[in-house]
């Protein structure tokens, strides 16, 4: 499945960028080869090295509205820069962009590379007067802007996917050298024993005393802990500790896909990523979308969990799938009673006065709890697996540099897996896929009232970690962070993950060509923490 999204990803935004750049050359929308009637004052006293004179541009109202199709009701003013004038001659102007210019302007100046300059011709056939100059101005000629982004797109996440990579290197050798010594030692063993009940349940095919346990219990426990830069080389570790026990190692495995759904789900305790953007953003009581997100991400992990071990089942026929689901009733009742025992709370006020009274934790004295446990988490882990290995009398060194080796190789067979996941992610956004794709889902988000401008934040979510939280980062300046919206939006962003990237890392770390229905998994878990989300922040917080 992952191939034909991957597929999809790129020929969609390629197609759209087509379609977009198609239309906008036939209506025109850049004013191409349109003459723009101007006055232009030109300051005689103020010239650059180059012989330009500083000036201010003022372009006719009539003249702008018809050649790019607007409604202004004033004249544009500008300011730039225009080459000595000559009578009955052209000259060469340049205008400066920013915020206050006209949109597309900047979108001018931006598609050709300038981001602040747009250059043009002036041309005149009156004489200047008063260092007044009135005339037509030719703005250079834009087109194919979609397939330039998409180009540019392309060439920069390439290079982002290596930069990841290598960025790993250095982390993926520490931890792995940190679990080698853990391993050796027993340690890894033990901590598998303690958590059997909950890893047999979620992995049975797995053996209880495999190294793949302890790995996938240390990164869930540093997911949940948001100790995001151990839990990337655990999980990397058990995937590998994962396909020894895989009978076919180009395809995934029912309990690789399984914990990989757990991972896509993105369960984590304290979202300490959007309680400092909140903060940051002024609000009065960042911490409140703690509850909102560990009750959107659990459902995203239940749902990811019940999707991985259906799927698993229906692979083997139905025949099998009849016959587990037949010896599992009692649990799913039990599990639908909990749902309506904790629904029902949740109507009843009951986890509303939990969350209302997270208002006494300052989000201060939160941040600089966060920040300490993350400065100590580390080396106590560290500290922590060397006294173990000290006390079973190991090579604390040699095992170090073993596990090292290991990380390195792992972080350099990455690369082309991220750079094919990264690069279609970088053509859909770039295209302006992700706008028809809004057009297409809105007349659905609408019946189940999910708002319109929270949309971009659930569809960017799977796919890059980096935009969401800037689309979130946006938002929160834009509405409030302490608005329905603004509260929706960051308990999103706390209670979903970057599914694509999961898949690509983990998958590419272990060659895995057949991701069978691991997409499909992650995706059903994003929902569900998406829907999860708008059911307990318009419960709690809409008006």
């Amino acid at each position: 499945m992952l191939n034909y999204v991957w597929t999809f990803l790129i020929l969609f935004g390629i197609g759209t960028a087509v379609f977009i750049d198609v239309y906008e050359i036939s209506d025109n929308k850049y004013a191409n080869k349109y003459l723009l009637s101007s006055q232009i004052l030109v300051d005689s006293t103020s010239i650059d090295e180059g012989g330009k004179y500083s000036c201010k541009i003022i372009i006719d109202r009539k003249s702008f509205n018809n050649g790019f199709k607007k409604s202004l009701d004033n004249d544009v003013i500008l300011f730039g820069k225009i080459n000595k004038p000559k009578d009955n001659k052209n000259s060469n102007i340049d205008i400066q962009v920013n915020l206050h210019t006209p949109e597309v302007l900047i979108e001018m100046a931006k598609a050709n590379g300038g981001d602040k300059i747009l250059s043009g011709e002036f041309s005149s056939n009156i004489a200047m007067s008063n260092n007044l100059l009135t005339g037509k101005i030719k703005l250079e000629e834009i087109s194919f802007i979609q397939i330039k982004s998409v180009t540019k797109s392309i060439i920069e996440y390439a290079g982002i996917a290596v930069e990841i990579a290598l960025g790993l290197i250095g982390i993926m050798a520490m931890w792995l050298g940190i679990m080698k010594v853990g391993e050796t030692a027993g340690l890894i063993s033990v901590i598998a024993r303690m958590l059997r009940p909950v890893t047999k349940f979620l992995f049975p095919e797995i053996p209880s005393d495999h190294p793949a346990v302890g790995s996938m219990i240390m990164n869930i426990s540093a997911n949940m802990l948001g100790l995001g830069n151990a839990a990337t080389p655990f999980g990397l570790k058990a995937m590998q500790e994962l396909n020894e026990l895989n009978p076919k190692k180009d395809t995934a495995s029912d309990s690789m896909i399984t914990f990989l759904a757990i991972n896509t789900a993105g369960l984590t305790l304290i979202p300490a990523s959007a309680i400092a953007i909140r903060a940051a953003a002024g609000s009065n009581n960042p911490t409140v979308i703690i509850g909102t997100s560990i009750f959107g991400a659990m459902c995203a992990t239940i749902v990811g969990v019940i999707s991985a071990k259906t799927f698993a089942k229906l692979s083997g026929g139905k025949e099998i799938f009849f016959k587990w689901l037949k010896g599992k009733i009692y649990s799913l009742l039990i599990t639908l009673i909990l749902i309506l025992i904790l629904v029902m709370s949740i109507y009843l006020g009951l986890f509303k006065n939990i969350i209302n009274n997270i208002n006494f934790i300052s989000a201060e004295s939160l941040i600089n709890a966060l920040s300490l446990f993350s400065t100590l988490a580390i080396p106590f882990i560290i500290v922590n697996f060397l006294v173990f290995g000290i006390l079973k009398k190991i090579n604390l060194y040699d095992n170090f540099i073993e596990g090292a080796k290991e990380g390195f190789n792992i972080a350099i067979k990455i690369i082309p897996f991220l750079v094919a996941m990264l690069m279609a992610i970088g053509i859909f956004r770039a295209s302006g896929a992700m706008d028809i794709l809004m057009i297409m889902l809105r007349p659905i988000t609408n019946l189940i009232g999910f708002p319109a401008e929270a949309l971009p934040m659930a569809l960017m979510r799977p796919l890059s970690g980096s935009g969401s939280l800037g689309i979130m980062t946006e938002n929160l300046s834009v509405f409030g962070p302490d608005s329905f919206l603004g509260v929706l939006i960051s308990t999103i962003y706390g209670s979903t993950e970057t599914t694509f990237y999961v898949l690509a890392v983990y998958f590419g770390s272990v060659n895995i060509k057949n991701s069978r229905f691991a997409l499909a998994a992650g995706l059903l878990a994003d929902t569900a923490g998406i829907l999860a989300a708008l059911f307990i922040v318009k419960l709690l917080f809409s008006i």
